[in-house]
């Protein structure tokens, strides 16, 4: 069976993945991963992270994926012991002195995408090194990746959604150059999904002309109001692969794997929850590709889809977010009460009957319903204002603190 494995920024997130059919949770430890400006775990964290998962009978990988200097690895090095004792499954490694570290204590070690790991060679190479697993290059096709697998002494995984970097599997130099924000270290700013302008200067405008957009072509170059042209030239759109489950899983691949670290739990429930009915379609002997798993996909953020390098060589950049619905905070949960599966809520914003909502927290995940009857008082209302306190049934358990969203459609401009 493929693992199907999401990614975690916190705990809700976490949950998230796991209340949707994650096999596994990858999670980054603060200082050490390539996600610093977003949210990450803390050593202390680490213990209640694996006993989640392990009772949800799923596994926890750590990132360990920045560049080591003496100082960072020396670092990690003091810590390795506890990491190996709170029971965390693997860690996600590019460095060779960390993998040699983590081997010495006997811990499960995957090689990092970062490696830009594209050979049978390196694969055999890294086994008698001990590694256990290999989250190969994007830059690969999948008839690269099917020559590879048979004769793989390791476990292959890949990525199947989320955002692509301009740069060979991460490789970039532009935030440390631009900023003095190094990617490669986890302070990556992101200047390829800015807006940039373009200028030949060999009258060779011909060149970009047959890059010039068009509702048609979804090409991004479009004419300046000056020279040259202008565009989201170096952000490629989001890989996404749910119409291609059954060529991938007869590949011989391990796991799946969910880019978004950085992403909230709304997201990470909707792309895991999504991923694994297709999964689960397919290992049920009657796959059949279900056009409503792509229009869940589009109601969360995303740069519009591709297949990556998978069949062809990506073409079509955006930068902008083509995510269908968007989400409002409206409110907290100020108790829950069992008995009656119902929630008082303290709202910030209006409800009313018929919205949509989403229930986020740490213990309780993130669970979407819609709001099929509100009540002040024991008095049915159909709708209710800010300030007030309101009772909403709702199946699942949430908790107090807990932060409540209305999902929102969105008027999306018709850019490219």
């Amino acid at each position: 069976m493929v693992e199907l494995l999401a990614p975690a920024r916190d705990f809700s997130a976490l949950k998230a993945g796991l209340q949707n059919g994650a096999n596994a949770v990858y999670i980054g430890l603060d200082g050490y991963n390539l996600r610093s400006h977003s949210k990450n775990f803390s050593l202390k964290d680490l213990a209640l992270a694996v006993e989640t998962c392990h009772q949800h009978n799923a596994k926890l990988y750590l990132s360990t994926n920045t560049i080591m200097n003496d100082s960072r690895i020396h670092s990690l090095e003091k810590i390795l012991p506890d990491i190996v004792s709170l029971g965390v499954d693997a860690i996600i490694a590019s460095d060779l002195g960390v993998i040699n570290l983590a081997r010495n204590l006997d811990l499960d070690v995957h090689v990092s995408v970062q490696a830009n790991i594209s050979n049978l060679e390196s694969l055999k190479l890294l086994h008698e090194l001990g590694v256990k697993r290999v989250i190969l290059s994007r830059e690969l096709s999948l008839r690269e990746i099917k020559e590879m697998i048979p004769e793989s002494p390791l476990e292959v995984e890949v990525f199947i959604h989320g955002a692509m970097c301009l740069a060979i599997s991460g490789r970039c130099f532009l935030s440390s150059y631009l900023y003095h924000k190094s990617a490669n270290c986890g302070e990556c700013l992101q200047p390829c999904r800015k807006e940039w302008k373009l200028i030949c200067k060999d009258n060779h405008e011909d060149l970009l002309l047959s890059n010039e957009c068009s509702p048609q072509n979804g090409n991004t170059l479009s004419r300046d109001e000056g020279e040259g042209f202008k565009g989201h030239i170096l952000s490629p759109n989001d890989l996404c692969m749910i119409e291609h489950i059954p060529e991938l899983i007869e590949a011989g691949i391990a796991s799946f794997k969910i880019e978004g670290r950085a992403r909230p739990a709304d997201y990470v429930a909707t792309v895991t929850g999504v991923y694994r009915e297709a999964i689960n379609s397919y290992e049920s002997g009657h796959w059949k590709f279900n056009k409503k798993w792509l229009d869940k996909l589009r109601e969360v953020y995303n740069r519009g889809f591709d297949t990556g390098f998978y069949f062809h060589t990506p073409h079509q950049t955006s930068s902008y977010n083509q995510a269908t619905h968007a989400k409002q905070d409206i409110g907290e949960v100020v108790n829950y009460y069992s008995k009656v599966k119902a929630a008082e809520i303290k709202l910030w914003q209006p409800l009313k009957v018929g919205d949509e909502i989403i229930v986020q927290g740490p213990t309780t995940g993130s669970i979407t319903q819609r709001v099929e009857s509100m009540q002040i008082e024991h008095e049915n209302i159909p709708k209710a204002q800010k300030g007030q306190n309101v009772g909403i049934s709702l199946e699942s358990k949430v908790r107090p603190g807990d932060i409540v969203y209305k999902k929102i459609k969105r008027n999306k401009s018709p850019r490219h």
